[in-house]
């Protein structure tokens, strides 16, 4: 998928939108983190940023146990 928009100024910075199709796509919502990387050629790679997820990974490389009630969630932990 390709594509194109202009970077308006927001305060000091530059800003961006991501266009309906992509954030459709790529599954994202309102509050997620995104990882931003730049590459070669003036490109950049936008991917969820999921510490969750790779937390999760390290624990099963390590073959650490992992607790019986996996909530990593703050706000749903915090909630109870």
């Amino acid at each position: 998928m390709r594509n194109t928009m202009q970077v308006p100024r927001w305060g000091n910075s530059l800003a961006g939108r991501l266009p309906k199709a992509v954030v459709e796509e790529l599954g994202f919502r309102p509050g997620d983190k995104l990882e931003i990387v730049s590459t070669d050629a003036g490109r950049m790679v936008i991917a969820r940023e999921d510490q969750r997820a790779r937390a999760v990974e390290r624990m099963r490389a390590r073959a650490w146990p992992m607790p019986e009630v996996s909530a990593f969630d703050r706000e749903e932990a915090n909630a109870r």
